[in-house]
This record gives structure tokens, sequence and C-alpha cells, in this order.
């Protein structure tokens, strides 16, 4: 965020300021209720070309030779400690699978099961796979089988040849929306693709973490997965020769819009990403690997959202370093994220900067202005902690304008928001003041 310093308040007498909810028991979660997915709006052949390239290739580059996918129902077990919230976001996301993807996959308490999901500490994950958040692993069921068996042929995805048995691992001691967020990402790629594909603006199958439960498009993919004229051990060949047939079937809309593909996203573009949003070097590696991306999204005139990513990733590196050129990227970012409806999310995630700098600067109507067409985006894509970030950013910028009682209603009406998406109460309280802090109201107090 922008500047930032101690949080205080000046509100009504009576009225609940700021520290006063820092210092009160928070409301009860919140949580979302129906999924709001949207269709997908590319052509069908442009659908085809995406399938196969998430379906016949791994994250590093390398072919698969064929297709692999559960063959009949599938039955999912869950082990480990998990919360209430876990286990209704589990059921909401199987209801989704069955209702849009057209797969039979149900919930067992039995032993054997084909997925099974076990839920541990975020260290333990850690300890196995180093840099990932939560991960998939075939042919096993727990994770210290995975410590035995992660450097035999069996848990290789690349020589699987088709799939019965699969463990998912996910954390148990972070935010529910952050397990939940994995639980979409880690479950569709225990059934379906295992590629992610940057070039992708409205999917989970992309490694830009800008959605966060599976998508329309996400589900139309799934469902052509298991399409039953589809079998594990085809060729590409095969998969795209029977593709058309099925998308026109499953997915009629795409068949009358026309193709608009986007190019290849290059190796050392992502590269460059990844250098710079990823662990294990410094800042200043970090801003110059951005500024690489950019320059080469720039460089091969691309006009979407990897675009737009480029400069949002410049912005976020530089905001510690030089905040006016920080502003200036995330502008840039919104200016190509405007290019496309279909960017609405990505959108949103800048508009809480944006928003954020209007604040520190006491524009409260240009905060304002950056803030309210985002709240609806954020609830629809059920994203809790970037809505509770909006409506603690729409407090701040209300009590600049002097509109106390509203201010508190929003600020209090965001603390459930907050505890589903950001987590337990003292990161809640910690985000809180974060955002207080920005207020030239809570400097000029000081």
């Amino acid at each position: 965020m922008f500047a930032i310093c101690a949080c205080s308040s000046t509100g009504e007498v009576n009225t609940p300021t700021r520290g006063a909810v820092a210092d009160t028991t928070l409301p009860p979660m919140k949580n979302f209720v129906a999924p709001q997915p949207t269709p997908p709006t590319r052509s069908n052949h442009d659908i085809a070309r995406d399938f196969l390239e998430l379906t016949f290739e791994l994250e590093s580059g390398r072919k698969l030779e064929i297709l692999t996918k559960f063959e009949g129902p599938i039955t999912l077990r869950v082990t480990g400690k998990v919360s209430p919230a876990f286990l209704s976001d589990l059921n909401r996301l199987l209801v989704r699978l069955r209702n849009e993807a057209y797969i039979d996959i149900r919930l067992v308490q039995k032993r054997e099961a084909n997925i099974t999901i076990q839920a541990v500490s975020q260290r333990d994950i850690r300890r196995a796979l180093p840099q990932a958040a939560c991960f998939v692993v075939p042919n096993i069921s727990s994770l210290s089988q995975y410590r035995s068996a992660r450097r035999k042929s069996s848990t290789n995805w690349a020589l699987l040849k088709s799939r019965k048995k699969l463990a998912i691992f996910v954390p148990n001691d972070t935010s529910p929306q952050e397990t939940r967020d994995c639980l979409h990402e880690e479950l569709a790629q225990a059934l379906g693709p295992l590629n992610d594909l940057y070039r992708l603006p409205d999917s989970v199958f992309n490694d830009d973490n800008i959605h966060a439960v599976l998508t329309g498009f996400d589900m139309t993919v799934l469902r052509a997965y298991y399409d039953p004229t589809l079998k594990s051990g085809m060729t590409r060949n095969q998969v795209a020769g029977r593709l058309a047939e099925i998308l026109a079937r499953i997915n009629p809309r795409g068949e009358t819009l026309s193709s608009q593909p986007l190019p290849r996203t290059t190796r050392a573009w992502i590269d460059a990403i990844q250098t710079a949003l990823g662990p294990g070097t410094t800042a200043s590696n970090r801003r110059a690997a951005a500024r690489q991306a950019l320059q080469i999204a720039q460089n091969n005139g691309w006009q979407d959202h990897r675009l737009g990513f480029s400069h949002y990733a410049l912005g976020r590196l530089m905001q510690s370093h030089d905040i006016t050129t920080a502003y200036s990227e995330f502008l840039e970012a919104d200016r190509a994220y405007s290019r496309g409806s279909q960017y609405s999310l990505h959108r949103a995630f800048v508009a809480t900067q944006l928003a954020a700098h209007a604040i520190s600067v006491g524009r409260s109507g240009e905060a304002l202005s950056w803030i309210n067409p985002q709240l609806a985006i954020s609830l629809k894509f059920e994203n809790a902690a970037l809505l509770s970030t909006l409506m603690l950013l729409r407090a701040e910028a209300l009590d600049l304008e002097g509109k106390i009682k509203q201010a508190t209603t929003v600020r209090l009406d965001s603390l459930g928001w907050a505890r589903y998406g950001i987590g337990p109460d003292w990161a809640v309280r910690s985000k809180i003041s974060e955002i207080a802090s920005l207020s030239p109201k809570t400097r000029d107090f000081e």
C-alpha cells in the first residue's frame, strides 16, 4: 500500500471508530452462497486451442503424449483437521462440478477413495515442496507417502497412463479463502489439465492468481475433458479430432463467436515475471525483472491482460522504492485492462492501489470513483480478501468526506468478509490499521 503510519481515529461520540473496532469482538465470518460463473467469451476454435495446450503440456513446457483422466464415478475423502468453512466450500465445489462440468464426483468416508484431500500445516507443505502453497500428486494418499515416493516414476505426471488414485495437500492454518483457492485450483488439476497458461484471462489455470474460484471457462474445459468420447490414452491428434464436435455440443454459443487467438506467452516473459514475483532474489533484482517483463510485453505488441499484469507487477514492486512511478504503473495497468470487459476482476485489484493513493493525498471523491464499481465485481468473483479491502478503503474515503456514520457501517460490514478472506482476528485488525494509516486525517491527528 502507499504511505503507512500509525492508526488512530477521531470518530463521533458513541460511534464505533477504527480504534473501537480493533478492540471489540469481530462479527461472524461471512461466506459466499450462490456461484455466479460467467460463460466463456471466446470462440470454440480458441477454446479448443486452449484445451490442447492445457492438456498436453506441463507448466515446465514438457510435452505430454497422452490424455489421462478418471474413468467412471470419482470418490473423494478428506483427512486432517479441517474447519466447517472448508467443508462448506468443498461441498459447494462438488455441487458445481456435478452441475456445471457434469463430473460424477462425490464425498465418501471410506478409507479407499480416488482422491484424498489432506489438510496439513503450511510448514508441512513447505517441507515437502518449499515454494508451494498447495499441490497434487498421483498414486499416493498421504504426505508421508509423498516423502518416500517423490522421485519414483509412479508420481511422475509425464509417465502417467491413467488416473486412479491421487492426493491433494492443502493448508489448514491459513485464511479460509486461501484454503478454498487451493482447493479449487488443485482439484481442477487433479481432475483435468495440468498446465497453466498466462494468456488465459478468465481461468484459474493461470499463474497470475487473479481468479480465485473455477470460472465458466474452467467448467467448460472440465466438461469437455470428461466428455464420454474422450478416454485415457488418447493422443493429442485423437483428442483434437473430437474437440470440435464436443465443444459445439456443450458450448453452442462459442460457435457464434469469431476466433481472436492471443499469441503464445514467451518463455522469457514467464521467467521474468516469475523472478519478479517469486522468492529467492533481492528487491532490486525483482524490480529489474519486472521491467524486463514489461519491455517484453511491449516489444511483442501485446495489448491484452499480460501487458496490464506487467504494469501491475512493476507497480507493486516500486511502491516502497518510488511511489510516483508505482502510481504511474497502476494507471497504465488500468488503461490496459480497460480494453476488455473480461478484465473486470483485474481492474478491481488495480483499483485498490489507485484508491489507496487517492486517499493518501486526500482525494476522497477520486478514491470512491475507483472503489465503488469494483465492489460488485469482487463479490461476483468470490474474492472476500479483495472485497473487504475495497470496503475498508471506502470507509476511509467516506471518513475524509465527513460521512462518519456511513463510514462506520461500511467498515463494520467489511469485517465478516475480512475474517473469511484475510483470516485470524489479528490479521484483520492489522489490515484495518494498515488502511487507516493511509488517511491524512490520521497523520494530522498524530
